[in-house]
């Protein structure tokens, strides 16, 4: 058994940005991590896939990107190499492969098992991701046997999966980028679109991200939201890390030869039934980027800025007459369902009182209960919570708090 201060469950950007802060205030700890440094970049990513957030967006506690392209877009193995640089350089104390198999409370402290032995500490951090597992729903067991099913955690190319159309369930980021990458390989892909958040990955000269970042939007903390659980449950925006593909919404999709549906509700004696709610949910997605973009444009305005184009506003999306209800998943048509429906996080090895009654972690901006914080998740303590960007101040405020706490105790 290992005693140590503090424990860190997790060597991603959370983690390493905990570590980073912990060493500042002289608070001795130890990182676990399941594989290595950045393992879900490695390992639960698509090849193509870039991050949604320019390079110049890449900031961690001192730490960031400083290449020849702020406003390019990192590819997978360069969030890698970006994250494995930031432990190099601070000399994280990262124990890889090591997996956590148990939390229990021991005394005043946490009692931690591995795979590699048993530790014990003080104050743990629970750094491990905020999208270890697919959120897939309960009727996906209704699939016929045939289907092939995965999630965005085990895609990788068009070339992976069984020949045939594919049904991608989900329409945020993940959705979009997939079942565009597969209409461009000639496949035949429908899209089940439910709740989404249109968005141009450019603005009056500025990328989006500019925009959310320098008015403040990006900075919005839990106590200016009336509905918290709601906004930590919106969804991604339809994007996609290219500069040149200013939209990927679903005219854009539509326009690429893909099929578009309403949410999948169910499945039925073999077929998918659609939502007929499509055509509201395309207007709720417009009218919510219209107000979005109209609210950039009067933070332009009251900060005096100039030298920007002229404002825009765009057509809205455009939806077959006739949408359709249903799909024969014995008819030959589909060979493959893609479920792009969210993510959550894995605790099952957490076995301490702090769970909602959805199964939720239970915290206030990151504390769960004395000695125990939580980090990375969406909305944390800010808007930006989830974002490598954002994990920074949320990693200096909850070091803050439990060295702060431990020491008071101790005193």
């Amino acid at each position: 058994m290992i005693h140590i201060s503090t424990l860190i469950i997790g060597a991603g950007q959370a983690g390493l940005a905990m570590s980073h802060a912990l060493a500042a205030r002289g608070e001795p700890h130890v990182l676990l991590e399941r594989g290595e440094i950045a393992q879900s970049w490695r390992t639960e990513r698509w090849d193509s896939l870039r991050l949604l957030t320019p390079n110049w967006q890449s900031r961690l506690p001192g730490h960031a990107y400083s290449g020849p392209a702020p406003d390019g877009f990192m590819t997978m193995p360069e969030v890698v190499a970006f994250l494995s640089d930031y432990a190099a350089r601070m000399d994280a104390p990262v124990e890889t492969n090591t997996r956590v198999t148990s939390v229990t409370r021991d005394g005043a402290g946490y009692r931690v098992a591995t795979d590699r032995g048993l530790w014990t500490c003080r104050n743990l951090v629970l750094a491990s991701g905020a999208c270890n597992r697919a959120n897939i729903p309960a009727f996906a067991g209704a699939i016929p046997a045939h289907i092939h099913q995965m999630s965005p955690l085990g895609y990788r190319t068009p070339g992976q999966l069984p020949e045939g159309g594919v049904l991608v369930v989900g329409a945020s980021a993940s959705g979009v980028q997939i079942a565009a990458e597969l209409a461009a390989a000639g496949r035949d892909v429908v899209l089940a679109a439910g709740h989404h958040v249109r968005m141009p990955r450019h603005y009056r000269g500025r990328d989006i991200q500019w925009w959310m970042d320098r008015s403040g939007l990006l900075d919005t903390t839990t106590a200016e939201i009336d509905d918290l659980a709601r906004a930590r449950a919106v969804p991604s925006l339809q994007l996609v890390g290219d500069a040149g593909a200013r939209f990927l919404d679903l005219n854009a999709l539509q326009a690429a030869g893909v099929e578009v549906a309403g949410r999948l509700a169910s499945v039925r004696d073999g077929a998918a039934l659609f939502s007929g709610g499509l055509g509201n949910a395309a207007a709720l997605s417009d009218l919510k980027m219209t107000r979005a973009l109209a609210g950039f444009d009067a933070w332009a305005e009251a900060q005096g800025l100039t030298g920007l184009p002229e404002p825009e506003r765009f057509a809205p999306t455009a939806l077959p007459a006739r949408p359709r209800l249903s799909l024969d998943l014995n008819g030959g048509r589909i060979a493959t369902i893609v479920w792009a429906t969210g993510f959550r996080p894995d605790f099952d090895w957490l076995h301490l009182p702090v769970f909602d009654r959805k199964g939720r972690i239970a915290h206030r901006d990151g504390v769960v209960a004395p000695g125990l914080a939580v980090l990375g998740l969406p909305f944390l303590r800010r808007r930006k919570s989830s974002l490598i960007d954002g994990v920074g101040a949320d990693a200096v405020a909850l070091a803050d708090h439990l060295v702060t706490t431990s020491r008071r105790v101790a005193a």
